[in-house]
């Protein structure tokens, strides 16, 4: 008994026709006839009731079709389960990380997954995390981490990493150099240098400003926090930063509320085809299950 001897038998069972059936498994219909006789004769019984204008199977055809069907369908798992092993020992991953991002978690994340699966190609993409939310979505990533202020965007799932306070960096010279804090309010009309839009720091601001009923100044943008920061050094503005990126600088707790942006690992909701890349989230899963502070943080666009 060979499997396309059954391949055959339950084809013209559910096409009742040997004609319908060869053209299915685009076999020409006499070597489907004759494979689906020599299946009769190792049996010692008829399968199927030729005599009518349609195929039909007889009792003994009836009895033995669910034995062939489950048996076509061991098989076909059992290429499957090979088809993503292989996927997943030769497979290829695609990761994001927000622009500028310093974090040794996602290192850590990726050279534990690499040395699990050398095998496997990982691809690095750099962006905003709004870009990389919407790559996410369409597929072209995997995993990515990403800044975020608010919930998760429809369609993506994420683990926060690090979550910090926003404060506000100001040169010498600024009429805000000599205070300690500064409500979100007194920053309406005050010029203020920033991320880009697309970014978690700065969704975190404009959505600040707007609860205090105005839209931030922006006089400049730069996609480093290192040079948000120097700009506003240098009196350019007043720069909103995450607090570990202005030891070095003139720095002002934001209060009334106080603000805070989070970096986050995320992924598709939707279950990838792709048995790496489940794999990969998976292992991200389990990392981020550790405490923050244990995973180490450095600033980061966003």
């Amino acid at each position: 008994m060979e499997l396309h001897q059954l391949e055959y038998f339950v084809a013209v069972a559910e096409e009742a026709s040997f004609t319908r059936a060869a053209g299915r498994v685009h076999v020409a219909q006499p070597g489907v006839s004759a494979q689906v006789r020599r299946l009769e004769s190792e049996l010692g019984q008829q399968l199927l009731d030729r005599s009518g204008r349609s195929v039909r199977l007889t009792e003994v055809g009836a009895a033995v079709l669910p034995f062939a069907r489950a048996a076509l369908d061991a098989v076909a798992n059992a290429r499957r389960a090979v088809d993503e092993l292989a996927g997943l020992v030769r497979g290829q991953v695609s990761v994001g990380m927000v622009s500028g991002c310093a974090l040794p978690v996602l290192a850590a994340l990726l050279a534990g997954f690499h040395d699990r699966y050398p095998d496997v190609v990982i691809t690095l993409t750099e962006d905003n995390s709004d870009q990389l939310a919407g790559l996410l979505r369409d597929g072209q990533l995997d995993l990515a981490l990403i800044g975020s202020a608010g919930a998760p965007a429809p369609g993506i799932d994420t683990a926060v990493i690090a979550e910090e306070e926003l404060v506000a960096v100001v040169g010498p010279g600024h009429p805000l150099a000599d205070s300690s804090s500064v409500t979100v309010g007194a920053l309406r009309d005050v010029p203020l240098v920033s991320l880009p839009r697309g970014t978690g720091v700065r969704a975190a601001l404009d959505a600040a400003c707007a609860e205090a009923g105005f839209a931030p100044r922006i006089v400049f943008e730069a996609s480093a926090l290192a040079m948000v920061t120097q700009l506003a050094a240098l009196g350019l503005g007043l720069a909103v930063v995450p607090a570990s990126a202005a030891s070095a600088s003139r720095m002002l707790r934001i209060t009334d509320p106080r603000i805070r942006s989070r970096l986050e690992l995320a992924w598709s909701s939707a279950p990838s085809a792709n048995p790496a890349a489940r794999v990969l989230i998976e292992h991200a899963r389990t990392l981020v299950l550790r405490p923050a502070a244990a995973a180490g943080y450095a600033p980061a666009a966003g």
